[in-house]
């Protein structure tokens, strides 16, 4: 009866083992976030992570970090961009054309029509997400592009790993 209790213990340490822990990226394009004061109130931030969801609330967590630690209370996002670094793996349709060239004079051309399905949960490798904000004090402006640091920072904290 203990290992019925030791499955699903040991899945739960296997996921936290596979998702980085959040923090700063050790170099421009590993996991982690990377920041940059463009000017006072104004900065560029990013998140690189295999997961697009994780990557987008990191940069969130981040960005509510600086404002909270300017002494602010809303952020902005000014700017947002997504780069995706594709792991070579790809689904959807394909068409293929070959030829050939056999012994005895004999040649052949072909042509094929496929559909791709990827493989090993569909990855699409590093995911960057950068987001350009303005900090701001006081009544946070009522646009769906403003964000209360606090909040944020409290909802994205207990997933940050």
């Amino acid at each position: 009866m203990k290992h019925v209790f030791l499955i699903p213990a040991l899945a739960v340490m296997a996921a936290c083992a596979t998702t980085p822990v959040y923090g700063p990226a050790k170099s421009e394009r590993a996991e982690g976030y990377l920041s940059q004061q463009i000017e006072t109130g104004r900065h560029r931030v990013s998140y690189t992570d295999r997961d697009p969801i994780r990557a987008r609330n990191m940069a969130l967590l981040r960005a509510s970090e600086i404002t909270l630690t300017e002494g602010k209370d809303w952020f902005e996002i000014t700017h947002e961009t997504v780069d995706s670094e594709g792991s070579g793996r790809s689904g959807g349709p394909s068409v293929s054309i070959g030829g050939s060239a056999g012994s005895g004079g004999y040649s052949g051309v072909g042509v094929g029509v496929g559909f791709g399905i990827p493989l090993g949960g569909g990855s699409v490798g590093k995911v960057t997400h950068t987001l350009e904000i303005v900090t701001g004090a006081g009544t946070k402006p009522d646009k769906a592009e403003a964000y209360d640091a606090r909040s944020v920072d409290m909802n994205l904290r207990v997933t940050s790993g």
